[in-house]
């Protein structure tokens, strides 16, 4: 039997392509980008030449993109640099409660530094009201930080809207997009954002790599001092394996966005149809908003069974699946993001999320959701 893998939302595989881009940056290609001689300059020069290939893709410019470890660093970089860079006293950040962690506990940093959060809460789908944005707004108010698609049950947030509030503000606005690069179109010339974070890992490049865009108008601290890469912004060597690949994700994955989302929208509907067909619409609730959600990310409430007696079960069956972000699902804590939403207890303990992607095909959604129904009812016999 061969392993069905769900969980394309925690990272994906590295596509061939991708891992053919990086390898000539272990052998030939060695030389460190900073160097002055044939073997840095050749390093650099292809350095720059993956740096313009992603900021075209992305629609800024090449010198607004700042090469990071990943999301989190990303996700880092823009709050605490926004922050430190303030210099007219502001203390104020807004945020919400179903941020991914690598925003929350930057912000849970800073609060025990004597700034201020406020966490907007969000209604039973994960959506966040434009009216509680303009309400939480202080005089001293220095950064907005909010996910454009949450990573757990797939929900986008109305970044235009909150972008353009910000903007009518003068407020620098961050938007975490780890979980939108490839499934929503990006261009952030057209949106109003002013630090947008990337990952390659979720778009099938390597893990250890992202990328971090910052406006020219915005002003940022470095949060990493040692050297001056990345227009001192960031300093360190460059990861130019790591960077050819994320550079070649983009390249791959985002002109075949269309037909992936149409893709990974069929999966979608027929685990839900097989689901209902085997155990009945009324015994399994999906969690997210009913409109407003990447079709790639699906997460099931099944009242009666608990989530990690399940995960262990599809495991145990080869199914790959996951209770929530890879960062958190270790632990036997119930989703802050379901918590937030402020779901049933039956419904919270019982959520999986599985996350579709380019490997899948037709027949592992059909055995998977069967293998699902065969376990919820046997559980629930128990």
């Amino acid at each position: 039997m061969n392993p069905i893998y769900l969980d394309h939302a925690a990272t994906t595989p590295v596509h061939p392509e991708v891992l053919e881009a990086m390898l000539p940056f272990y052998t030939a290609f060695f030389g460190n980008p900073s160097s002055t001689h044939s073997f840095g300059r050749a390093t650099r020069t292809a350095l720059n030449r993956f740096r313009d290939s992603m900021a075209k893709s992305l629609g800024c410019l090449p010198a607004e993109l700042i090469f990071t470890s990943g999301g989190t660093e990303s996700n880092n970089m823009a709050i605490f640099g926004i922050m430190n860079a303030n210099k007219d006293g502001k203390k104020h950040i807004i945020t919400t409660e179903i941020e991914h962690h690598a925003v929350l506990h930057p912000c849970e940093r800073l609060e025990s530094l004597g700034y201020e959060v406020t966490y907007l809460p969000v209604g039973p789908t994960g959506l966040i009201q434009i009216e509680d944005v303009e309400a939480a707004i202080r005089p001293d108010t220095a950064l907005i930080s909010m996910m454009y698609v949450n990573n757990e049950v797939g929900t986008i947030q109305p970044i235009e809207q909150v972008g353009q509030l910000a903007r009518s503000r003068q407020i620098p606005f961050h938007v975490d997009a780890v979980q939108a690069l490839g499934k929503l179109p990006l261009n952030v010339r057209e949106l109003p954002v002013d630090l947008m974070s990337f990952s390659a890992h979720k778009i099938y490049g390597p893990k250890g790599a992202g990328a971090l865009y910052v406006s020219k108008n915005t002003r940022l601290t470095p949060h990493v001092y040692g050297g001056s890469q990345e227009r001192k912004r960031r300093a360190g060597t460059e990861n130019v394996a790591a960077i050819a690949g994320f550079a070649k994700a983009v390249e791959v994955t985002l002109p075949m966005m269309d037909s992936m989302q149409s893709k990974v929208t069929e999966f979608r509907g027929l685990m839900i149809s097989i689901l209902e067909q085997q155990l009945g619409m009324d015994s399994f609730t999906i969690n997210g908003h009913k409109e407003q959600y990447i079709p790639h990310i699906l997460n099931i409430s099944f009242p009666g069974v608990s989530t990690e007696t399940l995960l262990m079960n599809l495991d145990l069956e080869e199914v790959a699946a996951a209770s929530g972000s890879a960062c958190t699902s270790g632990s036997l804590e119930v989703s802050h993001v379901l918590q937030a939403m402020k779901l049933p207890e039956n419904v919270t303990a019982s959520a999986v999320r599985f996350s579709f992607g380019m490997g899948n095909s037709k027949e592992q959604i059909e055995t998977a959701a069967q293998k699902i129904s065969t376990i919820v009812k046997r559980l629930r016999t128990i």
